[in-house]
């Protein structure tokens, strides 16, 4: 079991210098009305603690991480990003349609845009730090 993670909230693990990863977490944090996720760098403490408590390589999975605590369960990449655009508001939940496609194939696209990722959107020198209004949302 993960400490700090409360059982009602799921933590989105993300890698914290990638500026896409980053915009993406803005855009869950403004789309998620009911307060369902926390977020941490997978570079944090917790982050650490999570990947290490399941065996995830980091070097091997290159990967935004859902953790929920209700299941003791950890989704990675297109599985993830999908179960949280499950979850937030209108049209964005519309996106689980592509939960009918098999997650071979949405994770070798996922696997090309991650591959990617710092050479079309940049890539920062240090993790994001939130603004003290978004601080509550994020775990380190």
């Amino acid at each position: 079991m993960v400490n700090g993670v409360p059982k009602n909230k799921q933590l989105i693990l993300f890698d914290g210098v990638c500026n896409l990863c980053n915009s993406s977490v803005l855009y869950v944090i403004k789309r998620d009305t009911k307060n369902k996720f926390l977020f941490a760098p997978l570079q944090s403490d917790i982050g650490k603690s999570i990947t290490s408590q399941f065996k995830i390589d980091t070097n091997k999975v290159d990967s935004i991480l859902l953790y929920n605590p209700l299941e003791q369960k950890v989704y990675h990449k297109s599985t993830a990003a999908l179960y949280v655009a499950k979850q937030l508001n209108f049209p964005t939940k519309l996106m689980a349609i592509f939960f009918l496609i098999p997650a071979f194939i949405r994770n070798w696209v996922y696997d090309f845009v991650a591959k990617n990722r710092y050479k079309w959107y940049g890539k920062k020198d240090a993790c994001m730090i939130p603004t003290p209004e978004l601080k509550a949302k994020f775990l380190m």
